[in-house]
């Protein structure tokens, strides 16, 4: 009778799933958890997942020294940071809220457009926005926005963010659990990243090639002018035999003293028989310089969400004029990003309250879109196929007193 074979010696990975299910018991039913985040816990298991950017590049040849990106962030931020967010329970809006009073005092010597503004910036910055809830007394008092290159992701056994390292002066603190009940500590604003679970991308990072373009053109002008706009160049002995080793040091030292740098732009250069000037470089108009320095700052704009045209790009004749550039902007790019943010703030603070409240941007507050809202309204006012309630609900308003079945105003003062 043949004899069944021995089973086979369990593999390393089967080894290594027994191991895991040993420290993290629990049966595949009563655990709710992503299939593929245990998979991406293993590199990492309860370490921070160090980011692979360089943060302070990033901010130093970015925000800090290109006044491209510097104006393009600003711009997003600052507008995204001026836009007043609603607060709704259902269609309800309420005007006097605990949230309403965080939020527009989320810490001492802080506004919510201070707050916002930082929050945003880091996020276009770093790809990577967060903030701290803090909490006393069981209910939520402050909010602070915290730099990114300070913050490190600590995945969990599922993969995903379990807690938080925060690293300043050389001490680190792990910020982990609740501030409030359903309210996390951390909240983390990420943009897409195609590559990484735990970080997100920044625009700058993928306009760094433009960005390094733009930088190395400045400063390339900068030398060119500091050497009075001469480019390279050299000097040739035509005639026969050498210049000794002092004669060569000698004439180099007299052309630095009288004829480089800028106070000795336009001085004539007098050369004797025998020494000739030869050009080693190409000249600015060679180069197409004012043109290249254009075309990278086009693509950080583009990279960023900003039309050239607001930034005083010339040769970008994409819109029309300037109130179509600025209408795109909002509509583009400072509009998704506040929409997103206020999503984001909602699913993070509203369970603290517990009564089903939303945050939402005030559009009719943004100036820039004025003409659009007026052009809606005027078309809702010619509507006679809607009520009034149905044109106030395609405006945003909730419906009238009388029709949720309160008094209307102005039968209360008959009656009264």
């Amino acid at each position: 009778m043949p004899t069944r074979p021995a089973p086979l010696a369990a593999s390393p990975f089967a080894r290594l799933g027994q191991a895991l299910a040993s420290l993290f018991p629990g049966s595949r039913d009563d655990t709710k958890a992503s299939s593929a985040g245990p998979l991406i816990a293993l590199q990492t298991l309860g370490q921070p997942a160090w980011t692979p950017r360089d943060y302070a590049a990033l901010a130093r040849e970015g925000m800090m020294q290109n006044a491209i990106v510097y104006r393009s962030v600003r711009m997003i931020a600052e507008a995204a940071a001026s836009v007043p967010l609603l607060l709704y329970s259902g269609a309800d809006e309420l005007e006097d809220h605990a949230l309403l009073d965080l939020l527009a005092r989320p810490s001492p010597g802080q506004t919510y457009t201070d707050l916002m503004e930082a929050w945003l910036g880091f996020l276009l910055v770093s790809g990577n926005g967060y903030l701290e809830a803090v909490a006393y007394g069981g209910r939520l008092r402050e909010l602070h926005a915290l730099r990114p290159d300070r913050m490190r992701v600590v995945p969990g056994a599922d993969g995903w963010p379990e807690a938080y390292d925060y690293t300043a002066t050389g001490a680190t603190v792990r910020i982990s659990g609740e501030a409030v009940t359903g309210v996390p500590r951390i909240l983390q604003l990420r943009l897409f990243h195609p590559a990484n679970d735990h970080y997100g991308l920044s625009p700058i990072e993928a306009a760094a090639s433009a960005i390094d373009l733009h930088n190395a053109a400045a400063r390339w002008n900068k030398a060119l002018l500091d050497n009075s706009a001469r480019p390279s160049g050299a000097l040739v002995y035509t005639r026969g035999g050498h210049l000794t080793t002092d004669q060569c040091y000698r004439l180099k030292s007299e052309l630095e003293a009288s004829f480089q740098g800028a106070r000795n732009a336009g001085r004539p250069l007098l050369l004797e028989g025998g020494l000739d000037w030869k050009a080693m470089s190409l000249t600015p108009r060679d180069l197409d310089f004012m043109e290249a320095k254009n075309a990278a700052a086009r693509e950080i704009a583009l990279a960023i969400g900003v039309p050239p045209m607001l930034l005083g790009i010339p040769g970008d004749n994409t819109y029309s004029n300037y109130q179509e550039a600025s209408r795109a902007f909002w509509r583009l790019t400072v509009l998704p990003l506040v929409t997103r943010a206020a999503r984001a703030l909602t699913g993070w603070l509203a369970p603290a309250y517990g009564d089903h409240v939303r945050l939402a941007p005030d559009l009719d507050a943004v100036e820039a879109l004025s003409p659009e809202r007026e052009a809606l309204w005027a078309r809702l006012e010619r509507s006679s196929f809607l009520d009034a309630d149905e044109k106030r609900a395609a405006v945003g308003y909730g419906p009238r007193a009388a029709a949720a079945g309160a008094p209307d105003a102005a039968a209360a003062d008959r009656d009264g």
